[in-house]
């Protein structure tokens, strides 16, 4: 079970970073810790985006307060409805 959900999160990090990477052509890229994100969580132009598989953001108690779910596998159909002028964070938990 542990090794399931290992490579689950290994595969969603992978669609993150192809994800961002076709977005801002890879300069743009900052990591950042959860203490920093915690930080910028109150700036108006931040965008969260929780891209666990459904079952796993369904069933988790842990969520970041305004975070919106989205498929890691339906990248090409999410990333362009956000504006290019917001900080956009992509997690994994």
């Amino acid at each position: 079970m542990r090794r399931s959900n290992f490579k689950r999160c290994l595969l969603a990090s992978f669609i993150v970073f192809i994800a961002s990477s076709l977005v801002s052509g890879a300069e743009g890229i900052t990591l950042i810790s959860k203490d920093q994100l915690k930080e910028e969580l109150a700036k108006p132009d931040l965008i969260v985006i929780d891209v666990r598989a459904s079952h796993d953001w369904n069933s988790s108690e842990w969520k970041i307060a305004g975070a919106r779910r989205e498929s890691p596998t339906e990248t090409k159909e999410w990333m362009t409805k956000y504006p290019r002028d917001k900080t956009i964070v992509l997690y994994c938990a």
